[in-house]
Order: C-alpha cells, then sequence, then structure tokens
C-alpha cells in the first residue's frame, strides 16, 4: 500500500466524540442517590453523546445480601457508574457521573467524587429514607448538592418545604422536582446546581 498517497482526511477524532470543544470549560458532576432512583436514567435521557453504563442483571447471589425496599422488581444495577456530557453552552459543559446505588459498591464512590464541583441528588418519595445516607455522605465530604425529586408516576407527591424539613436541608439547599425520563427535565436540574454553584462562589468572594 502507498501510505504517501493514502487519503488521511478523516485521521483523527470525529468532532461528537471529542470530549472538550477548543474555548469550552468541562466541570465534573455526579448524580447520586439509593437504588433504583432514576440515575441511570438520567444521565441517559440527558446526555448529548452515547451514555457508558455499566448495568449488570441482578442475581440470585445477592439475595441475603443486598437490601432494595421498594425496588425489588428492578432487574438490573449499576455497579461501577454511569457517564455522559451535555453542553449548556459554547463555554460550559458538564461530564455527568451517575454512582452506584447499592451500598456494597459505595466503596467506588471516593474515586467518583474527585474533582467533582457538585452534585445532584435524585429522590424517590416512595422511598425517600434511602437518600438519607447519601446526603449525610455529601455533607460529610463538603460537596455543594441540590436535590431533585424524581416524579415517578405512582410516587407520592409533596409540597417542597415538608421535603425539606423530611430531608434536614438547610433553606440554601435547592430542591426541584423532575423527570428522569425527560431531557428538557434533566438539564434543567443540572442547571439549577449550576446556578447555586456560582452563587456558593459569589457569596464566597463577598465574604
Amino acid at each position: 500500500m502507498d501510505y504517501a498517497s493514502s487519503d488521511t482526511t478523516d485521521a483523527g477524532p470525529r468532532g461528537t466524540d471529542v470530549l472538550l470543544p477548543h474555548g469550552a470549560r468541562g466541570v465534573k458532576v455526579v448524580i447520586v442517590g439509593g437504588f433504583g432512583v432514576g440515575k441511570t436514567t438520567m444521565v441517559g435521557s440527558v446526555s448529548e453523546i452515547p451514555p457508558l453504563t455499566t448495568e449488570e442483571t441482578m442475581t440470585q447471589a445477592g439475595v441475603g445480601i443486598d437490601h432494595n425496599p421498594g425496588a425489588e422488581g428492578k432487574k438490573t444495577t449499576t455497579v461501577a457508574m454511569d457517564f455522559g456530557r451535555i453542553s449548556i453552552n459554547q463555554e460550559l459543559i458538564l461530564y455527568l457521573f451517575g454512582t452506584p446505588g447499592q451500598e456494597r459498591f459505595w466503596f467506588l464512590w471516593n474515586g467518583i467524587f474527585e474533582g467533582a464541583l457538585g452534585a445532584v441528588v435524585l429522590v424517590d418519595t416512595r422511598r425517600i429514607e434511602v437518600c438519607f445516607e447519601v446526603i449525610t455522605r455529601l455533607e460529610d465530604r463538603r460537596v455543594p448538592f441540590v436535590v431533585a425529586v424524581n416524579t415517578f408516576p405512582e410516587a407520592p407527591q409533596y409540597p417542597l418545604p415538608d421535603l425539606r424539613a423530611a430531608l434536614a436541608l438547610g433553606e440554601s439547599v435547592p430542591i426541584v422536582t423532575c423527570d428522569a425520563r425527560d431531557r428538557a427535565s434533566c438539564r434543567d436540574a443540572l442547571l439549577s446546581l449550576m446556578v447555586y454553584l456560582f452563587t456558593l462562589a459569589a457569596d464566597q468572594e463577598n465574604a
């Protein structure tokens, strides 16, 4: 083959595969929550690239080890992480990392949270207790976060002030509703996190 005369116009990555376009700023955001609250669905719905998922079929090996009240019908689980990307505008790109929900995989959170600017905590009001430990871990790590209530069709709806009280959240922590299946809704939840992070940064500068 004559390499000197070969066509090289297609050499290099495609534009859609470039992680960080020229002039853009990349921000790492973590999507976190208990088992079965919709983290994988959210990353897949909002990502502008084919999402990376590590879902595996749940087997009998997990019986007696995993405790998944209210989500017994779920047949798959994330065993490492989910990954996606969304461009907010030409200057800001969010890299989304979804955490595994089952507690036996929580040791992976240490690496996933490294370098993260903030987090979205997904909440299922049918099983609100599964996010208590999640929020505690974020507070211990001092990771800024917003709470996004995933509006499952059969889930009860509560006034946001009641949810704030139930979750023992400070008044400054935003609580929003979202549908993890809907791209626009998920994007709005991520934007609420960006606005919150901007507010925190401005407060620190003025302190």
